[in-house]
């Protein structure tokens, strides 16, 4: 089976949502997120449950305690918290990520990555621009927008697989 990429945003603490798609997650070659993990022990509980796959972060406008965050991440082996912009080379893809849809859009407008990854407006969106995939994974908490959602991207054909969990029912 070729590698594939799980493409995450906006977890804001919903651990509920995470540990749903964490057996989902554990299959990946690598996990990219797109910030808003919101409290250090999201990130914690993330990288517990990947069990060593690459885990690959930026920050988000509600990751209030960056430097808690960047603490957690440095105990992991294979957790890179990038801080506001990741550039990577991924199972041989050119992948920019960024937690703003601006940002992402005005980067996927050049020609220096073949996936640009974004969050922050909790809404689920693929484009090409050019060659280039403009992507948000949606949201992974699922309170704004009512879908808990993430992504598969297969490196080879940047083909994409959307994977919507289901969320908790109300309590009457």
């Amino acid at each position: 089976m070729s590698p594939r990429l799980a493409i995450l945003s906006d977890t804001h603490d919903h651990i509920w949502q995470m540990d749903q798609a964490l057996p989902h997650l554990r299959q990946a070659h690598a996990v990219l997120h797109a910030g808003d993990w919101v409290a250090p022990f999201t990130l914690k509980r993330l990288a517990e449950g990947l069990a060593g796959v690459p885990l690959h972060g930026v920050f988000g406008n509600n990751d209030g305690e960056r430097r808690v965050l960047a603490e957690v991440a440095r105990g992991y082996s294979h957790v890179t918290l990038h801080g506001e912009f990741a550039s990577l080379e991924i199972a041989g893809l050119r992948v920019a990520v960024t937690h703003y849809p601006d940002i992402a859009r005005a980067i996927a407008q050049g020609d220096a990555y073949q996936v640009v990854v974004y969050g922050h407006d909790h809404q689920a969106h693929q484009e090409w621009i050019g060659d280039t995939l403009l992507l948000n994974p949606g949201e992974l908490f699922g309170g704004l927008t009512g879908r808990s959602t993430f992504v598969w991207l297969d490196p080879a054909s940047r083909g994409l697989e959307w994977v919507t969990l289901p969320l908790p029912r109300p309590e009457p």
